[in-house]
């Protein structure tokens, strides 16, 4: 099996201008949301392609940006405490958490 994205530029610019003005307008506070929204944008245009048969399955993220504002407080928290770095291991969790509600379709 191999995994194939289609993710075209224009897509990729749209995405990136909305939340670059929604992180200017929130005055940064949707950076927390953002990284829910990027992993679902790219999940949602992959594919997984069976080498054998040529088949191509789309995988569905089924994880909502606003029903996980529990964790993004408690990562917001934890970014300000440890001034910034928490951030980093907020992306990957995200990632994770990302994938783990993801599905083949």
């Amino acid at each position: 099996m191999n995994i194939k994205a289609n993710l075209s530029i224009l897509d990729i610019i749209g995405h990136l201008l909305i939340w670059l003005v929604l992180t200017v307008i929130t005055l940064g506070i949707a950076l927390f949301f953002f990284p829910y929204s990027f992993a679902r944008f790219v999940i949602n245009r992959t594919s997984v392609v069976d080498n054998t048969t040529g088949v191509e399955r789309k995988m569905v993220c089924d994880i909502n940006i606003f029903s996980n504002v529990g964790h993004i407080l408690l990562w917001m928290i934890i970014t300000i405490l440890t001034l910034g770095l928490g951030y980093l291991f907020y992306v990957y969790r995200v990632w994770n958490y990302a994938l783990n509600n993801s599905r083949i379709q």
